[in-house]
């Protein structure tokens, strides 16, 4: 390998913490090459980018995801043990059993019918309020209406709501926001773990059919019911993603407010086609997860470029969401965009790529779009006012948010709102 392929000698890890979302993308914009390579962690790693990328890296002859997430990352957003850490069999067994809960329409009508109604009771309280933090409110409507799709009985949805964003919020980042993302999944794991073992004992019973029942039964590729633990981990990978939604509700209030004229007259109209459009350009103007992560199977070759086997292999997903050469006029919100061409499968992967049913794509990605399609109108039907407030959104914060949660005061529901709102608490 010439100098040029080699990774660097010095270490990009402070650098990715400093820059954030932004340091893989420059440094792409400063590389000759089709690759990146940067030394993360002491470790070689190349970053791809691109839909063949996409497929290049979702390939399991290519990339494999054992052994590849690193373990602060696993004891707090993953879990130990989890399905992402899976390949071939294996991992198609367990993906089965997710695409059986979360995909399909029924699957997602069922989860989005929970959660509005949630949302349908919760908001007629706000109006009474002095203000309303939505990032925190959406975050436990979102945890009540996943619990009780999933059947899952919840004693305290402040705390399993706080946990279930302290995972997310704490994966990417030292210091205090980790060490709370992982007392929050030692909770998580041992509530669900233990809720586990009394169905199994016979002392409780879960809903016939619900997420908790399937998980509970679920036999791996070896034909072995899952250990209670892992059994938790599983059910903490249906409810954590579903209620990180907040941070794009957050987003999408963010986009109500400073994006161009127009967004909520045309969200508040009956029009389907446009909240889902609307949807997409939330997962792909605002930062989410950053890149995805692998490691070279054996000796690869990407655009001419070698990759040795070990390699740390990097999917750049924040880069391509804003690639011009994708997208006209990539750091303008505009929803019309998805209006006429639905996304591409490789070209929008804010949730990752490739194929869902074989590959590592998130399983719930319908369920995300169809809660943002049902949300989102039903945040611009609302009237209040927005304070002086910190809405800056850091790029060197990972995972970024809202810095105030967006707060809202003064909020108004409309009569047709609130006539639903008492239909679905009747």
């Amino acid at each position: 390998m010439d100098q040029s392929r080699r990774p660097p000698l010095a270490d990009s890890s402070l650098a990715l913490l400093a820059k954030g979302y932004g340091w893989l993308p420059d440094r792409r914009r400063r590389s000759a090459s089709p690759v990146v390579r940067a030394r993360l962690m002491g470790q070689h790693a190349v970053a791809l980018h691109g839909p063949e990328a996409v497929r290049f890296f979702y390939d399991e002859r290519h990339v494999k995801r054992e052994t590849a997430l690193p373990g602060p990352v696993l004891s707090t957003l993953f879990g130990h043990g989890a399905v992402h850490t899976l390949d071939g069999q294996a991992h198609r067994t367990r993906k089965h059993m997710f695409l059986s809960l979360l995909t399909g329409p029924q699957a997602v009508a069922g989860v989005v019918e929970q959660v509005s109604k949630v949302w349908d009771e919760a908001v007629p309280s706000w109006p009474g309020r002095p203000s309303v933090v939505l990032f925190d409110e959406v975050s436990r409507i979102l945890t009540r209406g996943v619990c009780r799709w999933a059947g899952l009985p919840l004693d305290d949805v402040d705390r399993v709501a706080r946990d279930m964003v302290a995972m997310v919020d704490g994966f990417a980042t030292p210091g205090p926001r980790h060490w709370r993302a992982r007392r929050a999944r030692a909770r998580s794991e041992a509530w669900l773990g233990r809720l586990v073992e009394e169905i199994r004992d016979g002392e409780t019973d879960a809903p016939a059919g619900s997420a908790l029942d399937v998980v509970v039964r679920h036999r791996d590729a070896d034909g072995r019911l899952l250990d209670p633990h892992t059994a938790a981990v599983e059910l903490l990978n249906i409810v954590r993603p579903t209620v990180a939604v907040c941070w794009f509700v957050a987003y999408a209030a963010h986009a109500l407010h400073r994006g161009p004229g127009g967004l909520r007259e045309r969200l508040r109209e009956d029009d389907a086609a446009y909240a889902v459009a609307f949807a997409h350009e939330l997962r792909r103007f605002y930062p989410f997860a950053p890149f995805l992560g692998g490691r070279a199977v054996t000796d690869l070759e990407w655009q001419g470029e070698p990759i040795p086997s070990g390699t740390l292999i990097l999917l750049d997903l924040y880069g391509q969401n804003h690639d011009p050469a994708l997208w006209a006029d990539p750091y303008t919100f505009a929803p019309e965009r998805f209006l006429d061409r639905p996304p591409e499968r490789d070209e929008l992967i804010p949730q990752g790529g490739g194929d869902r049913a074989g590959g590592h794509r998130c399983p719930g990605e319908d369920i995300t779009i169809a809660l943002l399609g049902a949300l989102g109108p039903r945040l611009a039907r609302l009237d209040y006012t927005v304070p002086h407030q910190d809405l800056r959104i850091p790029l060197n914060r990972l995972p970024s948010r809202v810095r105030s949660g967006f707060v809202i005061e003064g909020v108004r529901v409309p009569a047709p709102a609130r006539h639903a709102a008492g239909r679905a608490t009747h």
